[in-house]
Parts: structure tokens; sequence; C-alpha cells
């Protein structure tokens, strides 16, 4: 038996995922378009051969992170809410709206390493933006 991971067999395996990764992700159209995701690493100073893919490579990496990110800031949001039905059971009840605030992006993006702290004026209230007359206080 041949343990050598530098074996033909298995560098033509590794050469075979390869280009089924890359025909894969040149076919696959992800939502973050690759000219923004070109310009941003141009503007970075990123130069590579190959650019195309790896520029789709950044772009479904990207797209994954962002996706990650919103679906633990829902998480956070549900939480958050779940916390405030069960001291207003009452009044709640009838609202059952996700409204998505900074700090739960914020603790979202914390587990990720990147702090954001963001200025006192935001408005983080649930009743931002609701037509004044429909407000329950």
């Amino acid at each position: 038996m041949n343990h050598n991971p530098q074996s033909s067999d298995g560098k033509h395996d590794d050469d075979s995922a390869l280009s089924d990764l890359l025909a894969s992700l040149m076919d696959y159209t992800p939502t973050i378009p690759d000219e923004l995701v070109e310009h941003y690493l141009s503007k970075s100073g990123f130069q590579c051969p190959m650019v195309d893919c790896k520029i789709r490579l950044v772009s479904v990496a990207t797209q994954k992170f962002v996706a990650e990110v919103a679906s633990d800031a829902l998480q956070h949001c549900k939480a958050r809410q779940a916390a405030v039905v069960k001291d207003k059971r009452d009044k709640q009840q009838k609202d059952k709206r996700l409204i998505l605030t900074m700090d739960d992006l914020s603790k979202s993006l914390c587990e990720y390493g990147v702090n954001v702290k963001h200025q006192e004026y935001f408005a983080d209230s649930p009743s931002t933006g609701i037509d004044p007359a429909s407000r329950e206080e």
C-alpha cells in the first residue's frame, strides 16, 4: 500500500476535484456581483493570475459570511424579542414582527471578530418607523 501523499493517483484526484470546484464556481452566480468584488479587491491591492476564478471564490465566501452573520443576528433578535414577550405577554402577542436592531447585528458580528461601534443617534427602538397613531406605549 502506498501512503505517499504525492502519489500520481492522489494528485490526479486532487486535480480533478479542483477542476470540478473551479467549473462549479464559474457556473454559479453569486448574490454579490463580481464587479463589486473586483473593485474592492483591486482597491486593496489584490493581484493574482486567474482573476475571474479568484473573484468568484471571494464573492461566494463573502456571500456565505454575510448569510451567516444575518442568520446569527436573526437568532439574537428572536431571543431578545422572546424575552420582551415574557415581560409583556398581553401587549406583544398580536405584534409578531421581527425587528432587527443594530445591537443584534453587533452581537452577531462580534462572534466573528468584527467589533462594531454605532453612534448614539441610531434609532434602535422597535417602535422606530411605526406610525405614531399605531404605537402602543
